[in-house]
């Protein structure tokens, strides 16, 4: 076999090989997909959300800081079967893109926003959200790759990451508490290039904290796709990194918030929600997945 040959084949089988170590386990199930139409005109964009632990009652947040108490209705096996609107509350009066979000279990409520980044408290009581600080490093943050993603863990502290890789096609997670910020890893394989490679959209612990990344990306051809990986922590590090969930392209609409949660059964399930962009030819879906633990 001539060596150019013999080389190619090598490498090819070594990109295979590559290929299956980083492949999806293919382990989470789609229980099912329900796309809402909202009861008002000017809800939509719909990028953060929080879900109960039963999975009855949900809080979702809006591109244009609006907060949506919602309740699902659900089948027999946990599949949405229809959404009520609950409850409205306006969370940043200057509706500058908020995007993540993350509810302590005292009931308060943070926000990200997203062009110029922000982390916003917001308790029950106050008129008006206070400005957290933030890492100077997000000063640096330009454009449409702030702060999509957001979570809390059970000690109070929360976490979150830019949307955009770093110059590595890496992502790179911080960990605040009390106000003070510090890198808890790297996390691989976000892409460097915006419209080929992954983008951080969505955070959320589940009760073993294990913390939930969803991502998404957009191939101008073929769609939206998107990513759920698991993210083992230990001592506010990340210890270990796995793929549940990859979409095939054009499967899933813009999806972009996630909520981790146990069934009556003790399923882990995992609910997504799709930002429409305010667009005519995109929807507000509701996905659930059970996935293993």
């Amino acid at each position: 076999m001539p060596g150019g040959a013999r080389a190619l084949r090598l490498r090819t089988a070594a990109a295979a090989l590559c290929l299956l170590a980083t492949a999806p386990a293919g382990a989470a199930e789609l229980l099912g997909a329900y796309t809402w139409e909202p009861p008002r005109d000017w809800i939509g964009g719909l990028s953060g959300l929080e879900v109960s632990a039963d999975g009855r009652t949900a809080v979702a947040l809006g591109d244009r800081a609006g907060m949506l108490d919602l309740a699902f209705e659900r089948d027999a096996d946990g599949a949405i079967r229809g959404v009520a609107l609950t409850g409205v509350q306006e969370v940043d009066q200057i509706g500058a893109d908020t995007e993540g979000l993350a509810i302590a279990p005292d009931g308060t409520r943070y926000v990200t926003l997203e062009i110029v980044p922000r982390l916003l408290e917001w308790r029950a009581g106050r008129p008006y959200p206070a400005s957290l600080p933030l890492p100077k490093e997000f000063n640096e943050i330009k454009g449409n790759a702030g702060l999509e993603a957001l979570a809390i863990d059970e000690g109070g502290a929360l976490w979150t990451l830019p949307e955009g890789a770093d110059w590595s096609g890496d992502y790179t997670l911080w960990r605040g508490e009390g106000g003070d910020w510090a890198r808890a890893g790297t996390i691989p394989g976000g892409g460097r290039l915006p419209l080929l490679g992954y983008r951080a959209v969505g955070l959320d612990f589940d009760d073993r904290g294990r913390l939930y990344l969803l991502e998404r990306r957009l191939s101008l051809r073929l769609g939206f796709q998107s990513r759920v990986r698991r993210i083992a922590i230990e001592d506010g590090r990340i210890a270990g990194v796995e793929t549940l969930l990859e979409t095939p392209p054009r499967e899933r609409d813009n999806l972009e918030g996630i909520a981790a949660w146990r069934d009556a059964d003790g399923r882990l399930r995992l609910t997504l929600v799709s930002d429409d962009n305010y667009r005519w030819f995109q929807r507000t879906e509701f996905v659930d997945y059970a996935v293993p633990d």
